[in-house]
């Protein structure tokens, strides 16, 4: 029985080919996937472990966010020159280098930023004895030894054309200058990693910008040979302020980034490996209707086996035997596949700008495991029922050539237990949309689980009714190709069910996806742009507060009518730590639509605060009420509230006079200036406004296309992503519909010889097998597609209450296409079985037995 399996593999080579892909395609995810992550992960984490190799003791300073010291007065914004003279004179110390760091953007030939913003810094070259720094190896040219002269990381040279001598303009937390750089060189650090850009000053001039003169915010310390990193340690600590700073060993901070990498790796295979999960589900369909045709087609085969002495075991053994073949075929090729994807991976995050540190290809001994465990196992569970059904055919079979019908007691079982599936599935989706909150969440997600497996099972119930409909239409427009194609699907339902279902999952994550999307986009509208009058908003590039004479500069620039800083602050208010915006009553209403819903906005120019809506009702507040409040500075106030609006992105949910937060605070919080001009957003305006700002590259002016972009752009990308990844899961769905109609076109050879023969042209073949195909696409679209929409609505239920303005919105335009391209893919998939069908010797299909 098991060379019978082999040569039976061997035989329908071009059948099982569909059952290969579908197969390698989930474990080629799977496999990349974890070979991906490995690889990128052992890179990173030795890369960290390399930054800490000659590190016995790293010191951080908490500086002027510390607490206060016993006599009350505010702690050293850093750690001292003094202390740091101390400890490079400690007897187990080799040496000690003070470090220096903060934002530093440089400009390109045309005065845009380089680099993300987040991760351009600027830090201070620390030369030891030798005169060098181990961080930086420099390429071309020197260090930078005195005031206006920089070093700059090797990528961002290339990128902003820069050489040594050349002027460079670079923008820190001041106004942007000129500096000359004096060298090019290469590092490990970070920032340019991570696609940022890394500019290096002398020491005194990093301190002065960055800290306060003679003021160092971390401090690395090497041992002396034989002296151990805890001994280091035990020496260090005592010099140390102790409520400002912190010593670690360069071996626990090499350990805690090496786990907060695993920790980040992890999150992202899990991501992946749910995606791949998707795409091996439904996969399953595929193979199982892969051999429940095989088998179908096998009938006399396997009767004449059972008639010659064969046992049930033994031929449903057979039929596994066959699945683990392939299933280890498709798993070797699977694997091989996904090694590649991996190496493609690598190579494209370097296209797309971002720095993958070098390293070997991590292929461990699990992935490959997991690798052929998930490919095999997938195919033998797959085929199972087949197996099964196999071992039924009763040796009496061997005598007819005709494929034996499904049980009618077979297809009512499955219709009662699908319904009852559906039922819990249904239930436990209202429980969770009644329920709300990430409990309901919950709930749905196991709903959602019990609903598409109960649907699958009634899929074939479902598909007669609906394709009954269909036929009129289609004869109708088609004529005999049309009503043929109609039958053929309604022929076999268990068929036409599982190449429909695979469809139906694809889409009905896409659609419930596609609604969140653009449902949480359009309330994100309405509570940015929707609620501002602004024309433009400034903000810095790197999410910096911005300095407070922004605003005053904007608002001379020709055009301009009216500038709002912005200002964040936290502090408590009524018991409760809260986000508080602060702006001048003045110009607040000139640049955001405040939607009242109790009391008046011009409560602000009288002293009092505006609170949303949400939060007054939680908080039991109203118009009118004093609430008490303990600002940044440690001093107690009352506020009264003046009003309640409807949530608004751009502000927090307390809002209060800015001239009642400047006595309390240092330095305004300015996260950002809105802008509102005379003739609306133009480009003239938007340059007019970056040259009043000196042209400053780490300063950027959006318009209201780029504030909706930056508060909802991320929505939007993470649809496009999750597209992509369910993309998998479509390929594998089309696999089966060109499967279904290859199985079918071989298994009605006769049939279609015998229509040839009565007048059923070559293009009216194709035609039928076209339509046919249409109409399964078609099928399990819509049923995705509606399944979708009902997920959706319960999820968003649960948001409502967290997204205040939520609101289901449907995407037709994009409905519409996800219906277009199931036919489109019913067309494409036909091309191949049309072509067959229509190209069959008519005597040889009609003597077929």
């Amino acid at each position: 029985m098991l060379r019978t399996a082999v040569r039976n593999v061997l035989a329908h080579k071009a059948r099982l080919l569909m059952t290969v892909l579908a197969v390698l395609l989930g474990v080629a995810f799977v496999s990349g996937t974890l070979v991906f992550t490995d690889t990128l992960g052992t890179a990173y984490k030795k890369q960290a472990s390399k930054s800490y190799d000659d590190v016995a003791v790293a010191i951080t300073s908490h500086g002027a966010d510390g607490p206060p010291g016993k006599d009350g007065k505010p702690s050293d914004p850093g750690l001292s020159a003094r202390t740091l003279d101390r400890i490079a004179h400690l007897p187990g110390v080799a040496s000690a280098t003070g470090r220096v760091n903060g934002f530093a953007g440089v400009a390109d030939a045309k005065g845009k930023l380089i680099g993300n913003g987040w991760s351009n810094t600027g830090a201070n070259f620390a030369p030891g004895k030798d005169g060098k720094d181990p961080r930086y190896h420099f390429t071309t040219g020197a260090p930078p030894a005195r005031t206006g002269e920089v070093a700059l990381d090797s990528a961002t040279a290339a990128k902003g054309g820069y050489h040594v001598g050349d002027p460079a303009r670079v923008a820190t937390n001041g106004p942007v200058k000129t500096y000359t750089v004096t060298g090019i060189f290469t590092t490990d650090d970070g920032a340019v990693s991570a696609g940022g850009s890394l500019v290096l000053f002398d020491t005194a001039s990093a301190q002065r910008l960055y800290l306060s003169p003679g003021y160092f915010q971390d401090i690395t310390v090497t041992a002396a040979p034989g002296t151990s990193e805890q001994r280091v340690l035990a020496e260090v600590t005592p010099l140390l302020p102790k409520d400002s700073a912190e010593a670690h060993t360069g071996k626990q901070l090499a350990d805690d980034q090496a786990k907060s990498i695993e920790r980040e790796f992890s999150s992202l295979s899990t991501m992946l490996l749910a995606f791949a999960g998707i795409a091996l589900f439904v996969g399953i369909f595929l193979i199982a209707n892969t051999f429940s045709m095989l088998v179908a087609q096998r009938t006399k085969e396997l009767a004449l086996l059972r008639a010659l002495g064969a046992g049930r075991g033994q031929v449903e053994r057979s039929v596994l035997a066959e699945a683990l073949i392939v299933g280890v075929v498709a798993s070797a090729a699977g694997f091989a596949a996904g090694v590649g994807i991996a190496v493609a991976l690598r190579s494209a995050m370097g296209s797309f700008g971002a720095k993958v540190p070098a390293g070997p290809l991590m292929v461990a001994p699990s992935t490959v495991l997991t690798a052929f465990l998930v490919g095999v196992l997938v195919t033998v569970v797959a085929a199972l029922i087949p197996a099964v059904r196999a071992s039924r055919v009763p040796p009496v079979a061997a005598m007819s050539n005709a494929e034996l019908p499904a049980k009618r007691k077979s297809l009512v079982v499955r219709n009662v237990i699908g319904a009852l599936v559906a039922a819990i599935g249904v239930g436990l989706i209202a429980l969770g949309a009644a329920t709300g909150g990430s409990s309901g969440r919950w709930s749905i997600a196991g709903g959602g689980f019990f609903l598409l497996i109960g649907v699958i099972m009634l899929t074939p119930l479902l598909s007669q009714p609906v394709l009954s409909a269909v036929r009129p239409l289609l004869a109708k427009v088609f004529g005999v190709s049309g009503n043929l194609a109609a039958r053929n699907a309604r022929r076999n339902p268990r068929r036409t069910a599982a190449t429909a279902s695979a469809l139906a999952i694809g889409l009905t994550l896409i659609t419930g996806l596609s609604v969140l999307g653009v449902s949480l986009g359009r309330s994100i509208d309405k509570s940015t742009v929707d609620s501002l009058s602004a024309d433009y908003m400034v903000k810095m590039a790197n999410g910096m507060p911005l300095d407070a004479s922004v605003a005053d500069e904007v608002a001379k620039v020709p055009g301009v009518t009216a500038t709002t800083a912005l200002e964040a602050a936290y502090f408590d208010v009524d018991g409760k730590f809260s986000a508080i915006s602060a702006a001048d009553p003045g110009t607040l209403t000139k640049t955001v639509r405040i939607g009242m819903v109790t009391g008046s906005a011009s409560a602000l120019a009288d002293g009092k605060i505006l609170v949303e809506e949400r939060t007054a009702h939680n908080r039991g507040w109203k118009v009118g009420d004093a609430v008490q409040a303990r600002f940044p500075d440690g001093r107690h106030g009352e506020l009264t509230v003046g009003g309640t609006f409807h949530d608004n992105l751009v502000l927090s949910p307390i809002v209060l006079p800015a001239g009642m937060l400047a006595p309390h605070v240092d330095k305004a919080e300015i996260p950002q200036v809105l802008v509102r001009t005379a003739g609306g957003a133009s480009d003239r305006t938007a340059q007019a406004i970056t040259d009043g700002l000196g042209d400053n590259p780490s300063i950027t002016v959006i318009d209201r296309q780029g504030i909706r972009d930056s508060y909802g752009g991320m929505i939007n990308s993470m649809l496009e992503i999750m597209y992509g990844l369910l993309g998998m899961s479509l390929v594998i769905a089309v696999l089966g519909v060109v499967n279904t109609l290859a199985m079918s076109v071989f298994e009605r050879r006769r049939e279609l010889g015998m229509l040839r023969a009565i007048g059923l042209d070559r293009r009216q073949v194709k035609s039928m097998i076209r339509q046919e195909a249409v109409v399964i696409s078609l099928f399990g679209a819509v049923t995705g597609v509606v399944l979708g929409l009902f997920l959706a609505w319960a999820i968003g239920s649960t948001l409502a209450g967290d997204v205040p303005g939520y609101v289901m919105v449907l995407p037709w335009t994009r409905m519409l296409v996800f219906l277009a391209l199931a036919a489109l893919v019913g067309v494409l998939a036909a091309v191949w079985p049309a072509r067959r069908a229509a190209r069959l010797d008519i005597l040889q299909a009609i003597k077929t037995e």
